[in-house]
């Protein structure tokens, strides 16, 4: 992996600022959610406490009946088809009792269910109907009290017989429809607004039951909804908001207000809205949806935790797209005890708006950002591979002049690690082109330090040829002259090298053609390679080229030589010439072993051969022959490479040249 890759990579890293700020964003909604919360309690909490300074009418403690308002008088039958509606919120003061109430402009109503699969029926004047089956009520009003017996042997109309002296205010007598089935009995009443009691128990005995007594109610007051009280609330309600007074049990006796949405702020589409709130920002809201409902009892858990005495705050989604709904209940206390409570609704669209605005900015931000942060990265990555490159290059083109640089490392003068690279890299030039040039000129060195003693050696050997010696000296005497032949050759070799560099550098250019060369080299190499077969490729036309020609023919020797001493007797050598186009290619291949691959970028240095021990000894080598070609080659801007056939069969030398360059007439 490139390096602008692996900072590309690291520049993704900065993905986690998104993650940090949704969850600051997250926060921060919670927090702006608590203050509204806390706002809106208190708003709660000041309208509870002026309803309770005002005196204004508010239930009174413990249980209460609630009689829910009606639209349509209800036809008093003994049965509970008009009743439907209302029955969702049935009171049950005992196992075996359902009771409902109602009101209208004109009429109390009073709807009664009892339970009792036996049947023990009297008529209420009959003296034995309180040991039957009978309901008795109790009116209160005021300081007056007046009970009813409320008994019938069969299904039809009934008049409650009066247990009581008659009361001044309440009814006298009271009529009403009973009505039979297998579960039991149902009783069906009205009274008169002007005569409505203030309090009211209805208490059912069974007959055949154990203790007889079905349910037993102490007279509770009737509690509806107030007209008054809803106009109290709206003077006091905050603005914006649905104000909901409920007893005690929940039952809903004041409102005002509504859930409608009013905010100015206006952004993002309401369903876009609503899916970026719900899905990052507020996945959970915990409101309870039976706040939404418009009944007649608020049975929400909210509302008991309020009636409980500890105040309750909760959201929930709102009807409308994008919006939400901030609820909060207190209890309603007079001298301690809970009179109720009250409850405040406020739906908005600011709170997601604002949260999904902060949630863009920061998105936006931190994509602007990682692009910023990846661009940086990027520029950076690019600029260092470059002057990495730069260095990379500026060390292979050292390595190719074995270790002479011309110029300064570049960044050389750079204050950081890649200046510290480079100047050591500058060091190790030095020092290898130093030892280089020292190879360089070994040489010619050695072969004027050798010629003197050489020489001592050879004459010291002449003399002791005429000097008297013993025959087993002979042999030690035969073997001293041999080395020091081969030892003259030796130093003859490397004087001819030393003297091919000085030609190779004062050498100068002509115009000849390249093709002529090389052909005649391959008619004279021909008798001094057989038996082997040497092939020749040349072009058809002329191949014109600016150099020197007698040293292009001795690179050609020196390869020939190369190529004779590793190509067997049945093998074949071939040169070929090609043209260029910015000069030419001269390829001398021959069959034989593979060059080994530790020597593909050595085996035109000086004093490096291939070739065995037994070759050696034969003729000494010193490996400077494949160093002239590439001196050759370089001297006409070009150079020397060695590769493997594909076939495997053998090698393949060639001379690329592009020519000298021409020397100005003065």
């Amino acid at each position: 992996m490139t390096l602008r890759r692996k900072l590309l990579l690291v520049a993704l890293s900065t993905l986690v600022l998104p993650a940090v700020g949704l969850l600051y964003v997250r926060q921060m909604e919670q927090m702006l959610r608590h203050s509204q919360e806390q706002a809106l309690i208190a708003s709660a909490r000041a309208v509870a406490r002026a309803l309770t300074v005002a005196d204004a009418a508010l239930p009174a403690p413990g249980a209460a009946w609630y009689v829910q308002r009606v639209v349509q008088p209800i036809v008093v039958d003994g049965y509970g088809d008009d009743w439907a509606p209302l029955t969702p919120w049935v009171q049950q003061p005992g196992r075996g009792l359902r009771l409902l109430l109602a009101e209208d402009d004109a009429w109390l109503y009073l709807y009664a269910e009892v339970q009792d699969a036996t049947r023990n029926r009297r008529d209420a004047d009959d003296p034995v109907a309180l040991q039957a089956d009978h309901l008795v009520l109790t009116l209160r009003r005021g300081a007056a009290q007046q009970r009813y017996l409320i008994a019938s042997t069969a299904p039809g109309a009934f008049r409650a017989r009066p247990l009581d002296p008659p009361a001044a205010g309440l009814p006298d007598p009271l009529d009403g429809e009973w009505q039979d089935d297998g579960s039991g009995y149902r009783i069906e009443l009205r009274i008169a607004r002007a005569q409505m009691p203030d309090r009211l128990a209805l208490n059912a005995y069974d007959a055949d039951a154990p203790d007889r007594l079905v349910a037993d109610v102490e007279p509770r007051p009737l509690l509806a909804y107030s007209a008054s009280l809803a106009r109290e609330l709206a003077q006091l309600a905050p603005d914006v908001t649905r104000a909901r007074l409920v007893s005690a049990e929940g039952w809903l006796l004041a409102e005002h207000g509504s859930l409608a949405v009013r905010d100015a702020v206006r952004g993002t589409p309401a369903w876009l809205s609503a899916l970026v709130y719900r899905g990052l920002i507020a996945p959970v809201l915990s409101g309870s949806q039976a706040l939404s409902q418009d009944t007649p009892r608020v049975d929400a858990p909210e509302a008991w935790q309020a009636l409980s005495g500890v105040p309750a705050a909760s959201w929930r989604a709102g009807t409308e797209p994008g919006s939400v709904v901030l609820a909060v209940a207190v209890p309603l206390l007079d001298h301690g005890e809970t009179r109720g409570a009250l409850l405040l609704e406020q739906a908005s669209r600011s709170v997601p708006l604002l949260a999904n605005r902060a949630l863009l900015g920061l998105l936006l931000a931190s994509f602007a950002g990682l692009v910023v942060a990846g661009g940086l990265l990027f520029a950076f990555a690019t600029w260092l591979s470059l002057r990495i490159a730069r260095l990379r290059d500026a060390a292979e083109l050292a390595v190719r002049r074995e270790g002479r640089f011309d110029g300064a490392f570049p960044q050389a003068d750079a204050a950081d690690e890649l200046g510290d690279l480079a100047r050591s890299f500058a060091r190790l030039t030095d020092a290898v082109g130093a030892y280089t040039d020292y190879l360089r000129t070994l040489a010619s060195k050695l072969s004027h330090e050798l010629n003197t003693p050489l020489a001592i050696v050879k004459s010291s050997l002449d003399n002791l040829e005429h000097a008297a010696l013993p025959a087993e000296a002979q042999p030690y005497l035969a073997r001293a002259r041999d080395g020091a032949a081969r030892l003259g050759a030796i130093v003859r070799a490397m004087s001819e090298s030393s003297r091919m560099e000085r030609a190779i550098a004062g050498a100068e250019g002509e115009d000849f053609d390249l093709a002529q060369v090389v052909r005649g080299c391959a008619e004279a190499y021909r008798g001094l390679a057989a038996p082997r077969r040497v092939e020749c490729v040349l072009p058809e036309s002329p191949l014109p080229l600016h150099g020197a020609p007698e040293l292009i023919a001795q690179a050609l020797d020196k390869l020939f030589d190369n190529a004779l001493s590793f190509t067997p007797e049945d093998g074949w050598i071939r040169l070929s010439l090609r043209a260029l186009p910015d000069g030419a290619a001269i390829e001398v291949a021959n069959r034989g072993p593979p060059l080994p691959a530790a020597m593909h970028g050595r085996l035109f240095d000086s004093l490096v051969s291939l070739r065995d021990a037994t070759s050696r000894a034969a003729a000494p080598h010193l490996g400077l022959g494949l160093y002239v070609v590439r001196l050759v080659a370089e001297l006409h801007n070009g150079r020397a490479e060695a590769r493997n056939l594909e076939d495997g069969s053998g090698v393949a030398f060639t001379l690329l040249l592009r020519g000298m360059a021409r020397q100005r007439m003065v």
